[in-house]
């Protein structure tokens, strides 16, 4: 099934009123990635970006892309204005078994 509406999609940022700040957990979550995540050689812009999250609970498809995807962006320098297309897969996993997976590629 396909529906088009015409209206302007919105933003994260329009969505909630004030400022947002960082929680402790997140700021350990940006820190750990930091050390874990390697060295890339990122690809020209326009990108696809492919997300495959192992989760232990249920939570909605698209909870742990914006973290991770900032998380990204900042490490290896990357503008997410330049993602034109995204795959989010989720798996069900053991607890304790939780992961992620991400694919960065040009699409020009």
């Amino acid at each position: 099934m396909e529906f088009k509406a015409q209206i302007k999609p919105m933003s994260v940022n329009q969505a909630w009123q004030g400022r947002r700040f960082k929680s402790d957990a997140y700021k350990a979550y940006e820190l750990e990635l930091s050390y874990r995540l390697p060295p890339m050689a990122i690809p020209e812009p326009p990108y696809r970006i492919t997300f495959e999250f192992g989760i232990s609970k249920a939570t909605d498809w698209d909870n742990p892309v914006k973290p991770l995807q900032d998380v990204l962006c900042k490490k290896y320098g990357f503008d997410d204005r330049d993602i034109y297309e995204g795959v989010v897969r989720k798996v069900v996993v053991k607890k304790g078994e939780e992961f992620f997976k991400f694919k960065l590629e040009s699409i020009v």
